[in-house]
């Protein structure tokens, strides 16, 4: 489980803004944000790369780049274990940050990415001027991803495909109703609440005091999964400014967001 907020060009002081939960087994080795890729000193270089590492097949669930391209993924979940003999899906949302526009790494990405190498996953890559989908499931039996532009809004993917039917991300989209007002100081704390948020949709818990079988444990239908040996190990909240010369504003932390203290990641640029 894992859970993507995308705010794009709705907020009025930040074109992007992205919030980020990680869900893994604890036991999992990962390190937090730090340079995963040091970038050049040239304009035509790819930029420097920013987030977290899993340090078992290597990769990130979402890379930040200097340039203000953010790309995040989310697994789908599968009957069985995933397949090992496939590439690690933490390399995708590197190879979208080496670009500079969101528009230039969907590009690349639809023409040298094979959905039938790599587990299924989906993904959403945007910067200050546009946002993009990325089906990587193969469920259509694409050789290629076809990324589908996103008009401006306010999105919210879990480990289910982008709009499907979810309590889950309609319980966020309702917390986030008010995000365009939250100015100044207010916004990254409002987004710190809801990363945290332990509570349970009321479909959800009225489907599980019925007996209605649920896919999966009712405590990862919370915004902050705690499942026993399982759970939000970080969290992320980045905002890409309007000025090309300024990197993403970057913060995180190394534990649920619930508990663990948040930092900022502004010395990495430098």
């Amino acid at each position: 489980m894992c859970l993507l907020i995308v705010l794009s060009g709705v907020h009025p002081e930040w074109p992007l803004v992205v919030a980020a939960n990680r869900d893994e087994w604890l036991a999992r080795p990962a390190s937090p944000v730090q340079v995963l890729r040091p970038g050049g000193r040239g304009s035509g270089d790819a930029p420097r790369v920013l987030g977290g590492r899993d340090e078992v097949a290597g990769g990130t669930w979402l890379a930040i780049n200097e340039a203000g391209v953010v790309a995040g993924l989310t697994n789908r979940p599968t009957d069985g274990a995933r397949d090992p003999a496939k590439r690690s899906r933490g390399e995708l949302p590197l190879m979208l940050a080496e670009w500079r526009t969101a528009a230039a790494a969907v590009g690349a990405f639809a023409k040298a990415a094979h959905p039938r190498d790599y587990n299924p996953c989906w993904m959403l890559v945007g910067d200050r001027a546009s946002l993009h989908y990325i089906d990587f499931t193969a469920t259509a039996g694409l050789e290629h991803p076809h990324p589908a532009p996103l008009p401006p809004g306010v999105y919210v993917l879990e480990n289910r495909a982008l709009r499907a039917e979810s309590p889950k991300a309609e319980a966020i989209l309702s917390a986030l109703a008010p995000c365009a007002t939250w100015s100044g100081d207010a916004l990254v704390p409002k987004l710190q609440e809801i990363l945290g948020d332990h509570n349970i949709p009321v479909p959800v818990q009225r489907a599980a005091a019925a007996g209605q079988g649920l896919s999966r444990p009712l405590e990862t239908q919370a915004a902050c999964v705690h499942a026993g040996p399982y759970g939000t190990r970080s969290s992320a909240i980045v905002l890409v400014p309007p000025d090309r010369g300024k990197p993403p504003v970057v913060h995180y932390t190394d534990g649920p967001p619930c508990t663990a203290p948040w930092a900022t990641a502004t010395e990495l640029w430098s």
